[in-house]
């Protein structure tokens, strides 16, 4: 059964740094471009990063760029988000999901979710002071 798994989710004041990660079980994580989503309560979902098969590729929205790192372990089958100096308008639940296709297809820019197959069930990340 494929399934992505996030963790590291939180609470964190203005200015702090969170990591969450993306798990993959019943696939090999490595041959798939990951991207991550994330929904602000009342808001759509938007997607913010991704990064291909190999991690030679990776992309960021223009509201986390400067401030996140996308990267990944295929080793260790887990795809992470380093979110440093974080806002009050990071808040919101954030998604890890599988593009379509195979190795090194997907991530071509900032994700959109049509565009990707299997999705996790979210980490809340909460930023506020």
């Amino acid at each position: 059964q494929v399934q992505l798994v996030e963790s590291g989710g939180g609470l964190k004041e203005p200015g702090g740094s969170l990591r969450v990660s993306c798990a993959a079980a019943g696939f090999d994580l490595g041959y798939k471009s990951i991207g991550w989503f994330r929904q602000a309560p009342g808001k759509e979902r938007e997607g913010i990063s991704c990064i291909s098969s190999s991690g030679d590729r990776t992309y960021y929205a223009d509201s986390v760029k400067g401030r996140f790192t996308v990267s990944r372990d295929n080793a260790k089958n887990t795809v992470y988000l380093q979110m440093n100096n974080l806002k009050p308008e990071d808040t919101g639940e954030y998604f890890c999901a599988a593009a379509r296709g195979g190795p090194e297809q997907g991530c071509y820019a900032v994700p959109i979710d049509l565009f990707y197959e299997y999705w996790g069930q979210g980490t809340q990340v909460t930023v506020s002071s």
